[in-house]
């Protein structure tokens, strides 16, 4: 018998896992969990089999909870469940020893699919995610004040409000933005703030 926890903050999402999963006689669904904090508590009580956690959850996100779920359980086995394919958040979720990493677009057949295949030991990403994303990916250096203002970008905060945050001018922040664009190799405005959102869990 395979036994889960699932993590997310929206409940009507884990309803329907749970709904669907329920006509399974190879899975048990053990609890569920809204935020990064109730999950690794949940992992302590019923210690299960399988994770499945979103990224972003409120209080611990899904990285950190992940880090010390493996660190506590190190054969719990994690499953990723995220709105967002950019690699960095691929990556950070890899380093953080999941086992496989699906798309909230998926098909909940697909998600069964990994649950079994991850339970087996097996890695199971999307087939939406690219190899060069799971693999291997050259390190990013920004500086500090770039770092700053990416995590100020996350928040959804303007170059304006940066600037009189940080006490600069509204031109330097611009400036920085074009420089963070470049390392990035992001094109425009809109995929910068969903970059953001994602790096700065490294902050």
């Amino acid at each position: 018998m395979i036994t889960l926890v699932i993590a997310e903050d929206h409940q009507a999402l884990i309803d329907g896992i749970r709904s669907f999963l329920e006509y399974e006689e190879d899975i048990t669904v053990l609890g569920e969990a809204n935020d990064g904090e109730m999950l690794i508590d949940l992992v302590r009580k019923k210690q299960p089999q399988i994770v499945l956690t979103d990224i972003r959850m409120p209080k611990c996100d899904g990285i950190c909870a992940t880090k010390t779920i493996k660190k506590e359980f190190p054969n719990t086995k994690i499953i990723a469940f995220s709105m967002f394919d950019q690699a960095e958040a691929i990556h950070q979720m890899k380093d953080a020893g999941v086992s496989g990493y699906i798309m909230k677009n998926s098909s909940l057949k697909k998600v069964l699919e990994a649950i079994r295949i991850v339970a087996k030991n097996g890695i199971y990403f999307d087939d939406s995610i690219t190899t060069t994303d799971v693999t291997s990916k050259e390190e990013i250096v920004l500086s500090t004040r770039e770092k700053e203002i990416l995590r100020l970008i996350g928040e959804g905060k303007t170059s304006q409000e940066i600037a009189d945050i940080l006490f600069i001018g509204k031109s330097t922040v611009d400036t920085h933005r074009k420089n963070i664009l470049k390392k990035m190799n992001i094109q425009g405005k809109t995929d910068l703030i969903r970059f953001a959102v994602e790096r700065k869990y490294d902050f």
